[in-house]
């Protein structure tokens, strides 16, 4: 017998692999950052100065798919719910509002993991076309991706599943979510562009911390295996922390009735 958030979890994940353009929607915005990379790639010339620009454009995209790939479920998931009214019809069974909110957070969390895969899947196929040497540190790089970059898809899920509760109708969701996904595409420009700026306790925080760790492994770096360690579970504890107040809001009756 499955526990009750799994189940929630296992229909949430198959109502929304129906919904053929949610999904064709979320490929195409994971696949964004190798298509605009590898462009780049064509334009920019062989050996030039100021060394090259792609690793860190991988970088930025790869956080920015790890916000996107789930995010066309986050909106449904539970504004749209509210917005129909089935979200009190799922609250009348005997299901703890715990249980509901770790179900759509698994489900919007499979959808994130998935965008992610595709999009280094993508930058894998960029590598080979871009001719770009192969990395050096290949154990940092898996452990950057393992241990930083798919905690921070449950976190992605977490922040997204919290936006979609404080939201009444399905385009509200959509606007705020959109608006969100800008912060990590913004702070790793920032990083990117204006490093020196950054205070260095920047670094250690979700997000942040995942971008340096990414783009040092991609330009051949060395550092620490513990940093990612920690990073990723700080990340999964931010996450979890977040699932919470989600789980709290939905004991509200603003959010249940959508008043």
């Amino acid at each position: 017998m499955l526990n009750a958030f799994l189940v929630i979890a296992r229909k949430e994940i198959l109502d929304h692999l129906r919904d053929r353009r949610s999904v064709f929607s979320s490929s195409l915005y994971a696949l964004m950052g190798p298509i605009v990379v590898t462009l780049v790639s064509f334009s920019l010339p062989k050996g030039g100065p100021g060394g090259n620009p792609l690793p860190a454009l991988m970088a930025v995209f790869a956080l920015v798919a790890a916000f996107t790939g789930g995010m066309g479920v986050a909106m449904d998931i539970l504004a749209g719910e509210r917005e129909r009214r089935s979200l009190l019809l799922l609250l009348l069974n005997p299901i703890s509002r715990r249980d509901i909110a770790i179900g759509k957070w698994l489900a919007v969390s499979a959808f994130s993991i998935a965008g992610l895969l595709l999009n280094v899947f993508g930058f894998a196929v960029t590598w080979t076309v871009a001719r770009m040497p192969a990395p050096t540190n290949w154990p940092y790089l898996l452990t950057a991706l393992t241990a930083g970059l798919l905690p921070l898809t449950l976190l992605s899920a977490a922040l997204e599943l919290l936006i979609s509760t404080n939201c009444r109708t399905t385009k509200e969701a959509q606007t705020l979510l959109s608006l969100a996904v800008f912060v990590p595409m913004l702070l790793g420009m920032a990083m990117v562009f204006y490093p020196r700026a950054m205070p260095a306790w920047l670094y250690l925080l979700p997000v942040a911390g995942q971008q340096l760790q990414l783009l040092l492994s991609l330009r051949g770096g060395s550092a620490n295996f513990l940093q990612p360690l920690i990073l990723g579970w700080t990340t999964l504890a931010a996450a979890v922390a977040i699932v919470v107040a989600a789980a709290n809001r939905l004991k509200r009756d603003d959010v249940v009735y959508g008043n």
